[in-house]
């Protein structure tokens, strides 16, 4: 393997890996975006155990990308302080959400990225080996990635699917200029010009916020369709693309509604 000098670009989405099965695979996927200028990983409960000295053999040398990898115990804690997420997803999903290819997804974070400065408010989700994303997790994300494959044996392994999305992502930042710029209509839909959202982690309050008021309210007379009605809740917040504001103004009137103060949970 050849070595060469890279500049790693402090915009950078981050890569979230959601329940990896092996080492290996995740030490694949810090080779595959080192290729690409990316080191920021980040991992929710991998099933084998972190750290993970097999991880750090397969990675041929991103040892910078293992050793500053991430644990976290749920996606909604690991993309809290994003703004912008982006699930990869193998399969159609009955949601109504954005979807994307790679060059798309590469440019809509490129682009929300430079709007925010210094530091990357966007990030890629993947999901474990042989299930993929659940789409309890596909709730936290703004948009979906699908990859155009051959359509009668379009399975990859984590760390291809990496690799491509990476790459894309790369290329476009290599070149100075995302699609965004060549189309800007292209992300109209998804109001990307927004620079003071909130992120995740404030979503994830507001909706714990009305969940509880909900559930005191005696709002869920039926508690198996509970999970059901809090995910659909959920989806329809993140395509309010809520600002900061707006979210604080949801919990006061939340608030003034239920008739007491909020106990955030811990």
């Amino acid at each position: 393997a050849c070595s060469f000098a890279m500049t790693i670009s402090p915009a950078a989405p981050v890569i979230v890996l959601v329940h990896p099965q092996m080492g290996e695979h995740i030490g694949l996927c810090a080779r595959a975006m080192l290729n690409c200028g990316l080191t920021d990983l980040r991992l929710v409960a991998p099933r084998d155990g972190w750290p993970s000295e097999v991880a750090r053999a397969t990675s041929s040398g991103a040892v910078a990308v293992i050793d500053g990898a991430r644990l976290y115990p749920s996606l909604a804690k690991a993309v809290a302080d994003r703004k912008f997420v982006v699930a990869t997803t193998a399969r159609g999903r009955d949601m109504a959400k954005p979807i994307l290819v790679p060059e798309t997804a590469a440019s809509a974070m490129i682009k929300i990225d430079g709007q925010s400065g210094a530091d990357s408010v966007s990030a890629l989700v993947f999901g474990p080996e042989r299930t993929g994303l659940t789409n309890e997790d596909l709730t936290f994300c703004d948009a979906l990635l699908t990859i155009p494959l051959n359509p009668d044996y379009a399975s990859l392994n984590i760390a291809q699917a990496v690799l491509l999305v990476c790459y894309e992502w790369h290329k476009q930042t290599a070149l100075g200029k995302s699609l965004t710029e060549i189309n800007p209509s292209l992300y109209d839909q998804l109001a990307i010009s927004d620079l003071d959202l909130a992120d995740k982690g404030e979503m994830e309050n507001l909706l714990l916020h009305l969940e509880d008021a909900l559930q005191e309210s005696g709002f869920f007379t039926a508690q198996d369709l509970k999970p059901t009605i809090l995910r659909n809740l959920r989806n329809m917040f993140q395509r309010m693309r809520l600002s900061r504001q707006e979210a604080r103004s949801f919990h006061g009137m939340i608030k003034a509604l239920h008739g007491r103060e909020w106990k955030r949970r811990s």
